[in-house]
């Protein structure tokens, strides 16, 4: 099922006029994914939290491919408010287009329960809701593209050891580092086979693929695990997870080949197809099975529009309630 043997990035189609926006593009996956895309001709959109590290990943990607497209723009998956402001500047009925949009970035792993600007548990909200309003408020956008656009749900390994707790999903009776990111992991598997779902119901003209990075070395595992472990435990979790793991750009490789690769499927879950998933070419990767549950993936998107304030399903998509989110 869409797979093409010891795929590269060099067999994608041209990306010439198409725009991509790729959330936490500044480093790893994202940063590998966006000058993927911009290796290949799109008009290519760093969203990211820190203005410093957006121009230098900017200037990165301009060295690297020569006239490149390439510009930041502040986004911050902690704020729906910020969500908001970004989606502002893509409003379909000004002319605007998405052609890709790579829903990447993340947080991992805090020994403490954190909370977002809006009181959510921040790995849920950080790694799902955050990227569950930006993906509704850029509908418009993305169903304006010719030809249909692209949604990239980034998921992970840890989706297959999480439960989805519809009520407790801010882990407030109970709060386990790697149990919160595995469950937000999980519900952006679950949102991007709903929204392929309900795309062919609505006749959206978009397509949503999932795919994750197998085991690659990026800041997340130091930000995360690694950093949330003191001493030489962290150190060496760390380490070790560095020996076995592949490179950020090899890690983003089934996130581009979901983006790009002619023969990727609405619907679908990508990943390396390499020892246990954990590295190799892209190819179709294993839903479990409490990912592919419908129902109770059609409760997690109610919830997600009563917490978010956001929905899909009018053509007008954007704000359900002019009071702002639900509380958490």
């Amino acid at each position: 099922m869409g797979r093409d043997e010891n795929w590269h990035l060099d067999d994608a189609p041209r990306l010439d006029g198409k725009v991509a926006i790729v959330t936490g593009a500044t480093g790893g996956l994202g940063f590998e994914t966006a000058l993927g895309l911009a290796g290949r001709g799109a008009s290519t959109v760093l969203a990211g939290r820190d203005a410093d590290k957006g121009a230098r990943a900017v200037s990165r990607i301009q060295r690297a491919v020569v006239g490149a497209i390439v510009r930041f723009e502040r986004l911050d998956l902690a704020s729906l408010a910020s969500v908001a402001g970004f989606a502002d500047g893509y409003d379909a009925g000004q002319g605007a287009v998405v052609d890709i949009l790579v829903n990447n970035g993340g947080f991992m792993g805090s020994p403490e329960r954190l909370l977002t600007s809006d009181g959510f548990e921040r790995q849920i909200g950080v790694n799902y809701l955050g990227h569950f309003a930006l993906t509704a408020r850029l509908r418009p956008a993305l169903c304006a593209a010719r030809g249909g656009a692209r949604v990239i749900s980034v998921a992970s390994l840890a989706h297959r050891r999480a439960a989805l707790k519809l009520d407790d999903l801010q882990s407030e009776a109970s709060y386990r580092p790697m149990g919160a990111y595995g469950q937000s992991k999980l519900a952006m598997l679950m949102f991007a086979i709903e929204l392929q779902r309900r795309s062919e119901r609505n006749g959206w003209n978009l397509v949503s693929i999932a795919a994750h990075p197998g085991w690659a070395r990026t800041d997340i595992i130091r930000n995360g695990i690694g950093g949330g472990v003191p001493g030489p435990l962290g150190w060496l979790i760390e380490r070790g997870f560095a020996v076995v793991a592949q490179s950020a750009r090899a890690g983003a490789l089934p996130l581009l080949y979901a983006a790009t690769a002619t023969a990727a499927l609405g619907g679908a879950y990508y990943g390396p197809s390499d020892w246990g998933e954990t590295r190799g070419p892209p190819a179709p990767s294993m839903i479990a099975p409490q990912a592919a549950d419908p129902v109770a993936a059609r409760r997690l998107w109610e919830l997600s529009e009563r917490l978010t304030g956001v929905r899909f399903d009018d053509d007008d998509a954007g704000e359900l309630d002019p009071a702002g989110p639900a509380p958490g």
